[in-house]
């Protein structure tokens, strides 16, 4: 074991950016290979722009425009907004989290590192594993998504499987390229995205507060609040209604989870990003902005412009006829806009799709630089593309071909099962790991408060996320114990068993331990501020005021 001595680092405006104590512990050796510069060969090509558009709306997909609908026939208004508001808390909580750790250290394998380098080995190597698998089965998830929207134009089955094949191939060109241009696509596409969700939660209000939307010629207002109702529930105990409410919103629990999914994509993207400490902070401080608007926001008004019993939001087609504000403008005489966000909701599950492969690629490559996956996903082009990463995971969007023969909405019921419930895994284990970063910090006498980005909740945020990710991996299938099917039960808890199994493979073979907290390394392989961030150069005018507001 061997120290290192830093001093306070001061930038250009005098402001501290990263405070080491005397003494910090430095435990790397051949099994941890905490130090991979030398192989590490990504570059630094995202701009600010691309991040926080990405951070705004790199993974709004199907999941939020599409199951906003069946959140609400499943819980009711207020059912639905209190699981989103309960889930946005637990994503809220893990980005605070990995904002805290990337802060510090803005490197490649992202937070699967992070559990590896201070709690334990075996727990990266699961958590890595588990991560690369709810992610590369996110991109089947979203292309079958993105399929099924073009029936709303077609609905010949027999090309179901060329769309697919376009699909894929478009989404593993744009990985192929380069990040450069994977950043650019986002960054269009978050713009289509945040338009589009802003402009249908400004004509929710309209068509809500508009006379003779109403059912007796007024205004909508709370009208279905009152009529059927705030809460709906699951139908499984009809005989006791306040449970059968209760485990109405604990059905959408799910649902919600899949809408909020890889949020955390922006520090996965840290080692490539341009001045990763500085625009991976403000991406961290927006995030609670953007949870409010596009999510809870969305569904409070979603709640308002249709019952939860209207007959329409059972009978699913998976295209943008499910919308709710599809039916509202229907109703109220609006014709041309509903193929308008069909289209919009297309390029959303086409950016999803794109952004999972993105973060898959990355995290196996991160894997792979450490030793917990083969070294051959670590090579890099003399661009810095992880290419052998990036192939290997895109081949796994064609599994999305699997509907032509299986019906797309079932094959897509049951990707999103999987991924969601990997994803509590992910959520739970980052709250977990900065539980331990945070008591490391601590003893080893490091300010976290000097860093470019820390939360004043913490570690009360991680706590509570992490606690509710634990009881959401238990309870996410529980309608199976009413009505049992071998298939559901599995895609509900066979996540259990295979994280831990990676989990006991990794501690066995390699005789992990748990790191204790003055032997955490914070410095072994992490670059300084000076070596990551460029000085900040203020706006000159008034075009670049609005371009720092907005990026």
């Amino acid at each position: 074991m061997s120290s290192a001595e830093h001093d306070v680092e001061k930038s250009q405006d005098g402001t501290s950016i990263e405070k080491y104590p005397t003494k910090t512990y430095v435990i790397d050796d051949e099994n941890n290979r905490f130090d991979v510069a030398s192989i590490d060969g990504v570059q630094r090509r995202m701009k600010q722009r691309h991040v926080q558009m990405i951070a705004i709306a790199g993974t709004l997909g199907t999941g939020l425009f599409l199951g906003s609908g069946q959140a609400l026939s499943g819980a009711g208004p207020v059912g639905a907004l209190i699981a989103y508001i309960l889930i946005g808390s637990v994503a809220y909580s893990s980005l605070c989290s990995i904002g805290e750790m990337t802060s510090l250290a803005p490197i490649s394998g992202t937070f699967p590192h992070f559990a590896a380098r201070w709690v334990d080995p075996a727990l990266g190597f699961a958590l890595g594993w588990n991560y690369y698998y709810t992610n590369v089965m996110g991109v089947p998830v979203e292309v079958s998504g993105a399929q099924i929207l073009i029936t709303y134009w077609d609905k010949d089955p027999s090309h179901a499987g060329i769309y697919i094949a376009v699909i894929c191939v478009g989404v593993s060109a744009i990985n192929i390229f380069g990040v450069q241009y994977f950043a650019e696509a986002e960054f269009f596409f978050s713009l289509i995205k945040i338009t589009m969700i802003t402009g249908l939660i400004l004509l929710g209000v309209i068509l809500d507060a508009e006379p003779g939307n109403g059912p007796n010629g007024g205004r909508l207002g709370f009208h279905y609040w009152h009529d059927p109702g705030v809460l709906n529930g699951a139908g499984l105990e009809p005989k006791h209604l306040g449970l059968d409410r209760f485990l109405g919103i604990v059905s959408v629990l799910v649902q919600a989870a899949f809408s909020y999914q890889s949020m955390e994509l922006v520090a996965v993207a840290a080692s490539e990003t341009k001045n990763p400490r500085r625009n991976i902070a403000k991406a961290v401080r927006r995030v609670f902005y953007r949870i409010f608007t596009f999510y809870i926001l969305g569904i409070f008004i979603t709640g308002l412009l249709i019952p939860y019993n209207d007959p329409a939001l059972l009978h699913t087609s998976g295209t943008a006829a499910d919308s709710p504000y599809v039916l509202a403008m229907t109703r109220a005489g609006v014709k041309i806009l509903p193929g308008i966000i069909n289209a919009g909701i297309m390029t959303s599950a086409f950016s999803a799709s794109n952004s999972f492969l993105f973060c898959s690629s990355r995290v196996l490559y991160g894997l792979a630089l450490r030793g917990q996956a083969p070294r051959i996903f670590s090579r890099c082009t003399k661009k810095g593309l992880p290419l052998i990463a990036v192939l290997f995971s895109a081949a796994f969007s064609f599994l999305s071909l699997m509907s032509v023969s299986s019906g797309a909405e079932t094959i897509f019921s049951w990707f999103v099962s999987l991924t969601t419930v990997g994803g509590f895994f992910g959520w739970g284990s980052i709250n977990l790991t900065y539980l331990f970063f945070y008591r490391g910090l601590k003893a080893q006498g490091i300010d976290r408060k000097q860093l470019y980005y820390w939360s004043s909740l913490q570690p009360y945020l991680s706590i509570w996320g992490a606690t509710w990710c634990a009881l959401l991996i238990l309870i996410n299938g529980f309608e199976v114990f009413w009505h049992f099917t071998a298939s559901k039960f599995l895609t509900s808890y066979i996540n259990i068993p295979i994280f831990f199994t990676l989990f006991t493979f990794w501690k066995i073979t390699k005789k992990t331990k748990v790191r204790k907290p003055l032997e955490m390394d914070f410095v072994t392989g992490i670059p300084t501020p000076e070596e990551t961030e460029s000085p900040e150069i203020p706006p000159r005018n008034f075009a670049e005021k609005v371009a720092a507001f907005l990026f």
